[in-house]
């Protein structure tokens, strides 16, 4: 039975690579963008950018006004206390990045680091690198055959040396949510700081961070249906007031002579020089798309879909999938097909599809595998995508086999 997206007109993207032939089943490496996202770019950018915070002029004016609205509209999405605790950066990458340089003074040798086995690099190398600064122990929590962390050994891990423990809301190559309450709980009984990596899961529903209760939360923008190049830090008021800046330069500054300076708190402390201000009002633009919609229908249709893709997969011999996927996406080995060669097959067939190590390198070694295939799914999917993948995967499987 044809299971039509409802929004599947708000993108023109999705039209254009119709015309292509191209069937886009990649939405957790980046989405598609809304109609209202495209209009808000042309409007900024056709009416006179400025630059922001620096200006009296009018064209400045409106550029702050719209720049600090979408501050104002990511707290609301996220439920934060109050928008100062909204930092922009450049991505979740660049986020998690000034965290591990923001944080590193609290750090002395001996120092434990706690994340999870599944985690994607962006929120692995940059513990890594500091606990090699530092002399520090990078902790890995182990995950059972679920695709979830084990609450069990996680909890015995995670002790009195433990500083910070780092951790995804939802896993981009195995579909899961993560435990996370009990885990962020046990790390606070310990006095550890929380940083939850929110690249995919704030894709899929509201998340409130303050009933969350970590110290901190990172997104980006692109794989929330706005713009490249903007990412977005939560932090508790206490934890942002433990960050120390690492980047210097235009606007975080307070006071400046040729040999000393100070700086301002959080959050234009951590906004250092022209930040990505098309961007961010585009996000802006996003989140009221997005809070216009309805939200159990989004989740149904999400969900209909990811039962559909998982029954379909669950049909073809020699398929295994990854872990107990349990939204958006997932990923897939085909016994005695390399991945690379399926992918090759799919995408001559017009099929969006990821393929390698998902940049979770580690995860994959630890399955014993090199890679695997992805099929992620968006706002704009419908069941008819699905069809078109699984003919073209078993052409290739028939070719292959």
């Amino acid at each position: 039975m044809f299971q039509p997206s409802p929004w599947r007109a708000d993108f023109p993207a999705i039209a254009a690579l119709h015309r292509q032939h191209q069937t886009y089943l990649d939405s957790a490496a980046t989405t598609q963008k809304p109609q209202a996202l495209l209009d808000a770019l042309s409007h900024y950018y056709g009416h006179g950018a400025a630059n922001v915070h620096r200006a009296q002029h009018l064209p400045g004016a409106l550029a702050t006004q719209a720049f600090e609205a979408t501050r104002d509209k990511t707290a609301a999405w996220l439920n934060a206390a109050d928008a100062r605790q909204i930092v922009f950066t450049h991505g979740a990458t660049s986020a998690l990045n000034l965290l591990a340089y923001g944080l590193e003074h609290r750090f002395e040798a001996g120092d434990e680091i706690a994340v999870s086995a599944l985690e994607h690099h962006a929120n692995l190398l940059p513990w890594q690198q500091l606990a090699q600064r530092r002399n520090l122990r990078l902790v890995v929590l182990p995950v059972n055959d679920h695709g979830h962390v084990d609450l069990d050994q996680a909890l015995q891990l995670i002790g009195p040396r433990t500083r910070l423990l780092a951790i995804s809301q939802l896993s981009n190559v195995l579909g899961t949510w993560q435990p996370l309450a009990p885990l962020l709980s046990h790390a606070r009984a310990q006095g550890a700081l929380s940083v939850v990596d929110g690249a995919q899961g704030v894709v899929h529903g509201r998340h409130d961070v303050q009933q969350l209760d970590c110290d901190f939360y990172v997104f980006s923008s692109h794989k929330l249906y706005g713009p490249e190049g903007v990412g977005v830090l939560y932090g508790r008021a206490q934890a942002l007031a433990l960050l120390r800046h690492w980047q210097f330069g235009g606007e975080m500054v307070q006071l400046a002579d040729y040999q000393s300076a100070s700086f301002r708190p959080a959050p234009l402390g951590f906004e250092a020089g022209t930040p990505p201000i098309a961007g961010v009002i585009g996000l802006g633009a996003t989140l009221d798309y997005l809070a216009s919609l309805d939200a159990n229908a989004v989740a149904n249709h999400e969900s209909s879909l990811h039962q559909h893709l998982l029954r379909g997969l669950a049909d073809r011999e020699g398929i295994r999938v990854l872990g107990a996927p349990q939204t958006a996406l997932v990923s897939f080995v085909i016994e005695g097909v390399h991945n690379a060669d399926i992918a090759h097959l799919l995408t001559e067939q017009g099929i969006a599809v990821r393929a390698g190590h998902h940049c979770a390198m580690p995860l994959l070694k630890g399955l014993g595998l090199d890679g695997a295939i992805r099929v992620s799914l968006g706002l704009y999917t419908d069941s008819d995508d699905l069809q078109r993948f699984f003919d073209a995967l078993d052409q290739g499987l028939e070719l292959l086999r």
